[in-house]
């Protein structure tokens, strides 16, 4: 092998890892709110080659399981109405998880621990930050159970809720 062609291969290395680290290394942080308005602490999103890696650091919810979605708008008034319905940019109307092939607002149950701390990580595989900026998090009061029936899965109640930044 000659110099021209391994100084071609490290450069080409080189610019691999830039490529690969600059796709995966985007992160989005969204500062969360009780939708009474104190604060419960931040989610934070990062493109891996799995989807969407969710890290959230809140605290100060109910304990238990909470329905977990990505909502339309990115407007937290009127006690999280404002953010709209549930980010279903596929018109599919129907509510059936994160891996299912209902709507793309669909993320997993996120999970409170005996002190009203959510800080385990998720991962919704058809999503990425690109998805999802501009848009809003949303916790609710109950759990999901991934189907229409109660309508939207039962989550109930908007508690928390978050503007992903643009």
């Amino acid at each position: 092998m000659n110099i021209f062609q391994q100084k071609t291969y490290v450069v080409s290395a080189i610019l691999s890892f830039f490529i690969v680290s600059s796709t995966y290394a985007r992160t989005i942080v969204s500062e969360v709110h009780a939708t009474t308005g104190n604060s419960l602490g931040t989610v934070s999103f990062e493109d891996s080659k799995y989807g969407l890696l969710i890290k959230p650091e809140l605290s100060g919810l109910p304990v238990g399981l909470h329905g977990f979605h990505i909502h339309q708008h990115p407007d937290c008034g009127d006690h999280g109405m404002k953010a709209g319905g549930h980010f279903d940019p596929g018109a599919t109307n129907s509510h059936q998880g994160p891996y299912g092939e209902g709507h793309l607002g669909d993320l997993p149950v996120l999970a409170t621990n005996s002190n009203g701390e959510a800080n385990i990580p998720l991962l919704a595989p058809r999503l990425t930050t690109k998805d999802i900026k501009g848009r809003a998090i949303m916790i609710h009061a109950g759990g999901d159970n991934y189907s229409d029936n109660p309508p939207l899965g039962g989550g109930g109640a908007r508690i928390g809720c978050g503007k992903i930044p643009s």
